[in-house]
């Protein structure tokens, strides 16, 4: 029986473990810069300034992803090797968990908000292009859908 070969970018000793732990406590130390930068942006409607740190979130978010994957690759050694290292950063992690709920209810709300928007204007523009007539019930019609004129507009923030 040959012994089955370790994953790549495996943990074997306590201060490999202890690096990664550390390398993982920066990460989210930016990310929760980032994170912080573009909720702050969000509730203050710079939306455009918001957008810039899509490119720095997401090479974050993909170191983030990387190192999560190499301790996970090593978690049992590092469960027995570092468990105090361990405690403190699932402490880290819960906090960091709850600051992106913050971030999408913010962005969740910015988003509902201009969805808002975009429907009032479209349908303000649906109700001017119609003609006013009224129904057998003596009540003004609403617009038809036939008489609303397509609206364009760009997705980007």
């Amino acid at each position: 029986m040959s012994a089955q070969p370790q994953p790549r970018n495996s943990i074997a000793s306590v201060g490999e473990a202890e690096q990664a732990i550390a390398n993982l406590g920066v990460i989210i130390d930016r990310l929760t810069e980032t994170i912080d930068q573009e909720t702050a942006l969000v509730r203050a409607g710079r939306m455009l300034k918001a957008g810039e740190m899509e490119e720095r979130k997401s090479a974050l978010a993909s170191a983030f992803t990387a190192e999560t994957v190499r301790l996970a690759n090593g978690r049992e050694f590092i469960l027995r090797a570092t468990p105090d290292a361990v405690v403190r950063l699932r402490e880290r992690h819960i906090a960091f968990q709850r600051l992106l709920q913050t971030n999408m209810t913010v962005l969740a709300t910015a988003h509902a908000v201009s969805e808002g928007i975009i429907r009032g204007v479209s349908g303000e523009l649906a109700r001017t292009a119609a003609p006013q007539t009224y129904g057998a019930s003596g009540r003004a019609n609403g617009p038809s859908p036939c008489a609303s004129q397509p609206l364009a507009l760009s997705r980007k923030l």
